[in-house]
């Protein structure tokens, strides 16, 4: 598309650039230096992203240099980096501002938690996969009843009882009514009562129609116990290790007590059953790792009003998605969205503007500001000159940064640069359609809320490319095609013709028989190319020219 406008005379930007890839980068680095003996505890913040921005100098042009092979017409003077510092001054600014209207906060609430990462991800960065697993039956005694008052339950994560605040039932289930309004004691617990309730959140035909309510740990849980004011137990420690609310089985790692605490309710009689179950389990997009539900202190970002403009945008027709059904499923999720946690507990990335108060609640008393001085001068002013502040250690999500790309890149927040008058906003974002929402819809929140302008006027998906057999391609499987290496046997063109006959937004499957193919036909027309410049007439030959412009071409 650049080139074909270039050629035709129109002034045609494409600005190259990449992201830092926060919890990617900091993953491979970590790997690397536990190949060393060493752990990101043993350094310094500052020996780590020392160390980081080593990694990206020998390894961060691997893209840019696939994109130049590919013969990307970009404007190669102007490449970007998200952290490079009129970007990262952008972020800052975006941040400040919409703190300053109220769009940002604090708070602590259930996040998805990575314990080997040691970070909150967001929900987008969160894969489901269905693994085959058990469901877990066990005896919760009525208080005051009883032997043979008890209400069974099952669960897929026994280990999460003792984070229990409440056990439910509908309040339609004639087979519970009687226990409505008393207590039941949580097993291994040395007698801990929780109320049993009724809501008609419960679903009786599940399992036995019981529901232990783990606020800390579930995510309908934590919306129940909202709901109805329960309190919000959290049994679990940042290291996916149980914490001292777990009792005997403090320190133990989450599926290492799965198994003891199931052999002890073996052994006090509390155990009814254990059955195959097929789990829906969430892993890390990253590290591959179980995510754990978590109740976290993180930063927000109040999504509802962004959200509401983004989906003017597309209704009012200021910005067209095609294919046009990849519409339906910005405007679901635009929707439904929930609030952005944007703060991350890594060490590479944009650092939260936010510094706190020596001997000061967090919560309640910080300052948002551009720097450290600025930053000492605000609390000096609020607090007194003696006053000692530090900086929050934790970083922005890296869609954060990418999100403000579109004028970021063009000088914003000086809206007075000639680049950003001339340049924005864009006409085309052509982009994968696997990054609707984490890039694509947040661009559009974000250019609307920065500039008040749909930062493009078209969004054009493609798919991803998989291998021979349609899989999605990734190290373990061991289906990588590096274009480098296709390009080396198949010629630049082969590969470009392959990519372009994919149809809009499907998955391309990439094979060596499509490639041999689309060789030989690129070499066809390479040689039908050389055959005319060699039949040309030379330059000054105008008479030649001249009977040439003269033949009319049929289209």
């Amino acid at each position: 598309m650049i080139r074909y406008f270039r050629m035709k005379g129109r002034p045609a930007l494409w600005i190259p650039g990449t992201d830092h890839a926060g919890i990617a980068t900091q993953l491979v680095v970590e790997k690397m230096l536990a190949a060393e003996g060493i752990k990101r505890a043993d350094l310094t913040r500052e020996e780590f992203t020392k160390r980081v921005w080593e990694w990206k100098e020998k390894y961060g042009s691997t893209i840019t240099n696939q994109i130049k092979r590919l013969g990307a017409s970009c404007d190669w003077t102007r490449e970007c980096f998200t952290l490079d510092d009129q970007l990262s001054h952008a972020v800052v600014e975006a941040f400040i501002r919409l703190h300053e209207k109220g769009l940002i906060y604090q708070g602590s609430y259930l996040v998805n938690w990575s314990p080997n990462l040691q970070t909150a991800v967001s929900d987008l960065e969160v894969e489901y996969s269905e693994e085959p697993g058990y469901l877990y039956y066990m005896k919760y005694r009525v208080a005051g009843g009883s032997r043979d008052d008890f209400m069974t339950i099952a669960t897929t994560r026994p280990e999460t009882l003792f984070g229990d605040v409440a056990i439910a039932v509908n309040p339609e289930d004639e087979r519970y009514a009687k226990y409505v309004g008393k207590l039941a004691i949580v097993p291994l617990t040395f007698g801990r009562h929780v109320p049993i309730i009724a809501d008609r959140y419960v679903d009786p035909e599940f399992g036995t129609g019981v529901l232990k309510i783990s606020p800390g740990h579930d995510q309908n849980d934590y919306h129940i116990a909202r709901k109805l004011g329960l309190p919000i137990l959290n049994v679990m420690n940042k290291d996916g290790t149980l914490n001292d609310v777990a009792g005997l089985y403090s320190g133990m790692d989450r599926f290492e007590a799965r198994e003891k605490l199931w052999s002890d309710l073996v052994e006090t009689n509390l155990a009814v059953k254990k059955e195959p179950y097929t789990l829906r389990v969430p892993r890390s997009q990253r590290g591959g790792e179980v995510i754990e539900p978590l109740i976290s202190k993180q930063w927000f970002v109040t999504m509802e009003p962004l959200a509401e403009r983004a989906l003017h945008a597309v209704e009012k027709g200021q910005l067209t998605i095609l294919p046009e059904r990849f519409e339906k499923i910005y405007n679901n999720w635009l929707t439904n969205i929930k609030d952005w946690c944007i703060s991350r507990q890594l060490w590479w990335g944009h650092r939260i503007p936010v510094w706190y108060i020596v001997g000061k609640k967090c919560e309640e008393d910080y300052v948002v500001a551009r720097n450290a001085e600025e930053a000492l001068a605000k609390a000096q002013e609020k607090y007194g000159k003696s006053v000692e502040i530090y900086q929050d250690p934790d970083v922005l999500d890296t869609w954060f940064s990418s999100a403000l790309w579109p004028f970021s890149t063009l000088g914003w927040p000086d809206v007075s640069r000639e680049d950003f008058k001339h340049f924005y906003p864009a006409t085309v974002l052509e982009t994968g359609h696997d990054i609707l929402f984490f890039w694509v819809a947040r661009m559009v929140m974000m250019g609307i809320e920065f500039t008040g302008t749909v930062p493009f006027s078209y969004v054009y998906l493609h798919g991803l490319i998989r291998d021979s057999e349609g899989r999605k391609m990734s190290k373990s499987l061991g289906n990588v095609i590096d274009p480098l290496d296709t390009m080396n046997e198949y010629g630049t063109d082969a590969l470009r013709f392959t990519l372009c006959m994919g149809t809009a937004g499907q998955d391309i499957n990439l094979s060596t028989e499509r490639l041999t193919s689309n060789k030989a036909f690129t070499n066809k027309l390479w040689n039908a190319g050389k055959f005319l410049l060699q039949n040309l007439p030379e330059r000054s030959d105008a008479t030649a020219w001249d009977l040439l412009l003269a033949n009319k071409v049929s289209h």
